[in-house]
């Protein structure tokens, strides 16, 4: 993994009206809907970095700190913060803004990890990701932690996983 990519090199952006037929029963953005693209911009910021095709491995983090409302425009921005050998962990900022008063709100956070893909179809090497900014610096420096927490995370998933079976409710054992 010595060749290296700048944080900058993976900003990727994605904005979007919020109409009618994309909110709930409180003219508010649905949250599935919200999700959808923080993975679509997330995916294209992880395949500027891995050059390549990449699978979502796990959705870290989901915060909704402020509702999107119809006609607001939904602005987000994705960048790789941390690298490990074949898995990118990517930051998205979500902001809405009122295009009428042109207030803004950062709306929702979140942190996704991906696995770059191969063309034998197995994880591949990716490069090592280089912070410069202040705000990339910071979020670099804490992924570390972040990464300890979702690995555990995984693992008491996949325990879960185990202990619960396939077995549907209404089919006898």
């Amino acid at each position: 993994m010595s060749e290296i990519r700048y944080v900058k090199e993976t900003r990727t952006f994605k904005a979007s009206h919020v109409l009618p037929p994309d909110t709930n029963n409180h003219n508010t953005l649905f949250g599935g809907k919200l999700m959808a693209h923080i993975d679509d911009v997330a995916a294209l910021s992880a395949m500027k970095h891995a050059r390549g095709p990449v699978v979502t491995a796990s959705t870290d983090s989901v915060d909704f700190l402020n509702p999107i409302k119809v006609d607001n425009e939904v602005a987000l921005e994705a960048f790789v913060t941390w690298t490990h050998h074949t898995s990118m962990e990517v930051f998205v900022k979500i902001v809405a803004e009122d295009l009428i008063t042109g207030e803004r709100t950062v709306c929702a956070t979140s942190f996704l990890t991906f696995v770059a893909i191969g063309e034998d179809g197995r994880p591949t090497t990716v490069p090592q990701i280089f912070p410069e900014t202040d705000e990339e610096k910071f979020l670099n420096q804490g992924a570390p932690e972040r990464a300890a927490n979702r690995k555990q995370r995984r693992s008491r998933s996949k325990h879960l996983a185990d202990l619960l079976g396939t077995h549907r409710p209404w089919e006898l054992h």
